[in-house]
C-alpha cells in the first residue's frame, strides 16, 4: 500500500485530511468527502463549470484544480451556503424555470453567490460570468431572470402540474422544485452505493474497475482529447435536381451534461441513465447500463459504470447529417445518413419529402435525437414557402417563430399548458438549442468516420452573451396536454435559416451568409 504524504483542507468548515496522491479538488470532494453537488460534466476539462465552488469565497472550477493547491484554504460547496442562500437560489430558480434537470445549477449558484458577495455586479457581467459555463436545457435567459428575482420571494410553480409538463418536454419521467436546483435530481453518479466500484472505459475501449473513480481513471491511462483544427464539413453531397433550396448540415452532438452513467447491485436492475431529464433522447441506446450489470455480476460488488466527456463524444448518438433539395412543386429529396428509424419519423412529418439513405462512416446516430429529421425537412418548406410557417411535430404541438434583430418570438400551442412556467421555460430552452444548431453547432468528422473535436466546448454552443432575447407566447388551449418545445425547435431553427438568407450549410457562422 502506496504511504502518500497528507494534505489538510477545510470543507465546508470542516478540517479534512487527503493523501495527496494527485488527486483534484474534484475527486477530493466527491470521492473523500461525499459531496454531490458538485457535479463531473466534462471529466475533467475544466469546460462545463459542474464543479464550481468557491475558494477561500471565489468561484473556481474544482476538476482541474490539484487538491494540493488548495491545501490549507477554506473551501465551500453548496452544501456549505446557508439555509437561507440555499433556499433563495432554488426558489429564484425554480420560480423562473431556470433549472430543468438540475445538473448544472449547482455549480451556477456557487458562480452567482460569488458574484453577489462582491459590489456593485450587474446582470451583464453575472451574463458574462457565465461563459464559464454550460447548460444545455435552459437556453440561459431563465438562469438571468433567477439572477434577477433572486431577492424577491418568487411564485413557484404547482410542483404537480409542473413535473406533468416537464416530463412531457423531456420525453421521461422527471422532477421539479427546489431541490432539483440544488443538484438533488437523484443522479446515477450520486446516488451509487458507497460500497460501489467504479468502471471506466481504457484506451482499448474496455471497462476498467478501480475502487475509486480516481484509482479507475489511473488504471485506464486515458489522456483527454482535443479540440480539432480541422474545419467541419457536411459528408454527404446534395441530390441532384432542379432546386430552389438546398441544404447541408453536419455532424451535431446533441450536448447533454450528465454524462452516462449506471450502477448496478449483482443480480440486479441498472439505474437509469435519466434521472432528471432525457437527454433529448440521445440516452435511449446507451451500453452503459448493460455495462454496470455485467460488472456488478462479474464482482459480486454493485458497480457504477460512467462514461468520460470523450466517451460521449465518440460513442454517444449524433444527429444525422443530412443533404436536401425542395424544387418549385414543393416537393424534394432528403438524404440523411442511415439511421434506424429516421424514414418513419421523416415520413411522419411529410410525404412531400423523399427520403434516401446514405451509409457513411462516421459516429452513432439516433432517430431519436430532437425533431432529426423532420425538423431539417420543416425548415426546407419554411424556405420554399419564403416565410415562416406554422409546424406541427408528429405528437400535436405546434409552434410558430420569427427571428428578427430584436431577437427570436414564438408562439406554441401544446394543449393544456399545465404550468405556464415550465411550459415557457423549455420552449425559452428549445429555442436556444434550435438558434445555436443552425448558427453555430457541428464536429469535425473525418473521412474515416473518426471525431477530432472530443472537448464539450468544440460543439459550438452559443453562450448567454450571444444568445437573443427569447420572448414566449403561449397559447391557450384546454386540449390534451402535449409534448410543445420539439415544434418550438424545428420552428425557431426554420426562423433562424430564414431570417440569415438559407445559405446552403449549417451552422450558418451566424451572419455570413452563404451566397447561392
Amino acid at each position: 500500500m502506496n504511504n502518500y504524504p497528507h494534505l489538510s483542507l477545510t470543507v465546508n468548515g470542516q478540517n479534512i485530511d487527503v493523501p495527496d496522491e494527485g488527486l483534484t479538488l474534484l475527486d477530493v470532494l466527491r470521492d473523500h468527502c461525499g459531496t454531490t453537488s458538485v457535479k463531473d460534466g466534462c471529466s475533467p476539462q475544466g469546460q462545463c463549470g459542474c464543479c464550481t465552488v468557491l475558494v477561500d469565497g471565489q468561484a473556481r472550477v474544482s476538476c482541474v484544480t490539484p487538491a494540493r493547491r488548495v491545501a490549507g484554504r477554506k473551501i465551500t460547496t453548496l452544501e456549505g451556503l446557508d439555509q437561507e442562500t440555499q433556499t433563495a437560489w432554488g426558489s429564484a430558480l425554480c420560480s423562473t424555470g431556470g433549472s430543468q434537470c438540475g445538473f448544472c445549477t449547482p455549480g451556477i449558484i456557487m458562480r452567482f453567490t460569488d458574484l453577489k458577495n462582491r459590489e456593485k455586479i450587474d446582470k451583464e457581467k453575472a451574463e458574462r460570468a457565465l461563459h464559464a459555463h454550460l447548460c444545455r436545457c435552459t437556453g440561459w435567459q431563465t438562469i438571468l431572470e433567477a439572477w434577477d428575482t433572486y431577492e424577491d420571494t418568487p411564485l413557484l410553480p404547482d410542483p404537480d402540474k409542473s413535473k406533468l409538463r416537464a416530463e412531457l418536454e423531456g420525453g421521461s419521467p422527471q422532477t421539479t422544485g427546489i431541490n432539483i436546483a440544488l443538484g438533488k435530481g437523484g443522479f446515477s453518479s450520486d446516488t451509487a452505493p458507497p460500497e460501489s466500484l467504479f468502471a471506466v472505459l481504457n484506451t482499448q475501449n474496455e471497462w476498467v474497475v478501480g475502487e475509486t473513480l480516481t484509482e479507475a481513471r489511473q488504471k485506464a491511462g486515458k489522456i483527454q482529447g482535443r479540440r480539432t483544427t480541422i474545419s467541419p464539413e457536411p459528408p454527404l453531397e446534395l441530390p441532384d435536381g432542379d432546386w430552389i433550396e438546398t441544404l447541408q448540415t453536419t455532424w451535431v452532438d446533441p450536448a447533454y451534461l450528465e454524462i452516462d452513467a449506471s450502477w448496478c447491485e449483482p443480480n440486479g436492475t441498472p439505474s437509469s441513465l435519466l434521472a432528471n431529464g432525457g437527454a433529448f433522447g440521445a440516452k435511449k441506446e446507451s451500453p452503459v447500463q448493460g455495462a454496470a450489470q455485467q460488472l456488478a455480476n462479474q464482482y459480486g460488488k454493485p458497480v457504477l459504470a460512467q462514461f468520460s466527456r470523450e466517451d460521449t463524444v465518440r460513442f454517444g448518438p449524433k444527429r444525422p447529417p443530412v443533404a436536401g433539395g425542395i424544387d418549385s412543386n414543393g416537393k424534394g429529396i432528403l438524404r440523411v445518413v442511415q439511421t434506424p428509424g429516421i424514414v418513419d419519423a421523416i415520413e411522419r412529418f411529410t410525404s412531400d419529402i423523399h427520403v434516401e439513405e446514405v451509409e457513411i462512416m462516421g459516429p452513432p446516430t439516433s432517430s431519436h435525437v430532437r425533431a432529426a429529421g423532420w425538423a431539417e425537412v420543416a425548415a426546407l418548406i419554411s424556405a420554399f414557402k419564403g416565410e415562416p410557417q406554422t409546424i406541427t411535430n408528429p405528437n400535436g404541438g405546434s409552434a410558430y417563430a420569427q427571428v428578427t434583430a430584436e431577437g427570436i418570438t414564438v408562439s406554441v400551442r401544446c394543449g393544456n399548458p399545465l404550468d405556464e412556467t415550465t411550459l415557457r421555460a423549455y420552449c425559452i430552452g428549445a429555442a436556444h438549442m434550435a438558434w445555436s444548431w443552425v448558427t453555430s453547432e457541428s464536429l469535425a468528422v473525418d473521412q474515416e468516420g473518426e471525431i477530432h473535436d472530443l472537448t464539450i466546448r468544440s460543439f459550438g454552443i452559443t453562450p448567454a452573451s450571444i444568445t437573443p432575447p427569447i420572448t414566449v407566447i403561449i397559447e391557450q388551449d384546454e386540449g390534451e396536454p402535449v409534448n410543445g418545445s420539439d415544434a418550438v425547435f424545428a420552428a425557431v431553427a426554420s426562423a433562424t435559416w430564414l431570417a440569415q438568407g438559407t445559405p446552403v450549410q449549417w451552422p450558418t457562422k451566424l451572419n455570413d451568409v452563404i451566397k447561392k
